[in-house]
């Protein structure tokens, strides 16, 4: 008997920020992509993000194979967005910046009052 073959719709969709989302998830394509880059097989990705379903992290997957270009260039633009963001928000916020650097200072220092990394 033969299998009669049906194309799934694309686990993928866009939210109101312009990210792209994974299935029925709240989890990025972009937080995906860099667990697989990073060497994670489909499972080990489900298996950190249990909102995720196997079959949608491989179809993500599929899709980046197959469109490389413009995932590419959709990761890049998120990138210098979040960029953009942590530039205002540090220069909007000049006390966070002197927390950082005091935490930094006692870390290198070996502070034992230091907060643990």
């Amino acid at each position: 008997m033969p299998v009669e073959l049906q194309a799934d719709p694309l686990p993928l969709r866009m939210d109101e920020s312009g990210a792209i989302r994974v299935g029925s998830s709240r989890v990025t394509l972009d937080v995906v992509l860099a667990d697989y880059q990073s060497g994670m097989s489909p499972e080990d990705i489900v298996g950190q993000l249990d909102t995720l379903d196997l079959a949608d992290v491989h179809a993500a997957i599929a899709y980046y194979l197959r469109h490389r270009a413009e995932v590419d260039e959709y990761l890049r633009r998120r990138h210098s967005e979040a960029a953009e963001l942590q530039t205002t928000i540090e220069a909007n916020d000049p006390t966070r910046n002197q927390l950082k650097a005091t935490l930094t200072s006692r870390l290198t220092q070996g502070d034992s009052n230091a907060a643990p990394s």
